[in-house]
């Protein structure tokens, strides 16, 4: 129950319509549905009249909010006739001021014609100048790493090799099966027409051993451990373990990423032979279904299609691709802001990034080992 007077309207008629209004009209008093239904009730009555005298200085206690219930009915105009007193004056002096103030009109920011090209360029070198230095830092600690490898990451090495390497057998051999099944399948229908079966041999090897193999390895691993290595990196900024670690003198590029290159690096490879394998798996049994060629007369003409340097180079592309792929990753997930809307823009970049990156790496590759192996 509230000390104050309730708010209350009076309406007697005389000469004019006169409206007497009395108690505390404060914020807490008007929230009371029922005391607020009586008062609306009171205006539409006093509305009804065409001479209307209002008298609020029977009023105890007036704030903002029982003002804007008076101003509003008012529509937003003082009556002549009112009845105030001197404090009331002013507070419907400041609303009178208020409700005379326009909205500034929101000012168009002019744009350059060329400010958006601008804007992603200087991006684009900021970016690149973050993965040169991201480079320098790395050959840095790789050069402390052979100088005392006893006292190297070797546990977040391990670790790392467990994640990227281990963990991404199953959704690597599974893609790898299904397109050399894919492959197998579409080629042997043509090379049937044409009566070269046996060049069905020659085609998956090439392509799967040389292309597709270290291609789709590169972009199963950026999807699956590059996205991980940036929200990790992301994570640990967001939570502040990163200046935890800067203020405790602990490096940043020996502990957090020299690690997961040197890891990727060294399980690229061999993600790129297993995704070979079961690719040429997959093959070799749609060639069997299709083309009724046994699995031994497959292995052994294999040996006879793909050269010895088509092996090489996919392995180098593996390795390639994994540093890139890591470093992309580290990249991202260190320019992270302490915000999660930023941890997932990032993330998604990092992913957009790499496999761009390895694409590219392998079009270069083609370029320069185009008269390799062939």
């Amino acid at each position: 129950m509230h000390s104050e007077p309730a708010p209350q309207l009076t309406l007697s008629q005389t000469t004019a319509t006169e409206v007497r209004a009395s108690g505390a009209w404060l914020a807490h008093l008007l929230a009371d549905p029922q005391i607020l239904e009586h008062i609306e009730s009171g205006f539409r009555t006093a509305h009804q009249a065409l001479d209307i005298e209002w008298d609020l200085t029977e009023i105890v206690a007036l704030d903002h909010v029982g003002a804007q219930i008076f101003w509003q009915t008012w529509g937003r105009e003082l009556p002549l006739t009112a009845k105030l007193h001197p404090t009331q004056i002013a507070i419907f002096s400041r609303l009178s001021e208020v409700s005379r103030l326009s909205l500034p009109k929101p000012v168009k920011a002019a744009r350059l014609p060329f400010g958006k090209v601008g804007r992603l360029s200087l991006n684009f070198v900021l970016h690149m100048l973050g993965m040169l230095e991201l480079l320098g830092q790395l050959v840095l600690d790789l050069g402390r790493f052979l100088r005392h490898p006893l006292r190297g990451p070797w546990k977040e090495i391990s670790a790392n090799i467990y994640r990227t390497g281990f963990q991404a057998l199953a959704i690597t051999a599974l893609v790898g099966m299904l397109i050399g099944v894919v492959l197998s399948y579409l080629s042997a229908q043509q090379l049937r027409n044409y009566g070269g079966d046996l060049f069905i041999v020659n085609l998956l090897g090439v392509s799967i051993i040389r292309e597709l193999g270290p291609m789709l390895a590169a972009i199963l691993i950026a999807g699956r451990s590059g996205s991980a290595i940036t929200a990790q990196l992301g994570v640990m900024r967001v939570t502040e373990e990163i200046d935890a670690m800067q203020v405790m003198g602990i490096p940043i590029g020996f502990r957090l990423i020299l690690p997961k290159v040197v890891a990727l690096a060294l399980t690229m490879p061999m993600i790129v032979i297993w995704t070979d394998v079961m690719a040429l798996i997959g093959g070799m049994l749609s060639a069997q279904y299709i083309l009724d060629m046994s699995p031994a007369f497959f292995i052994h003409k294999l040996s006879d299609a793909v050269s010895l340097a088509n092996y090489w180079i996919g392995l180098g592309k593996g390795v390639v691709f994994g540093i890139l792929i890591a470093m992309v990753a580290c990249h991202y997930g260190l320019r992270i802001q302490p915000n999660t809307e930023s941890l997932g823009q990032g993330t998604t970049s990092s992913v957009v990034v790499s496999i761009t990156m390895v694409i590219i790496a392998d079009a270069v590759f083609a370029i320069v080992f185009s008269d390799v192996g062939y």
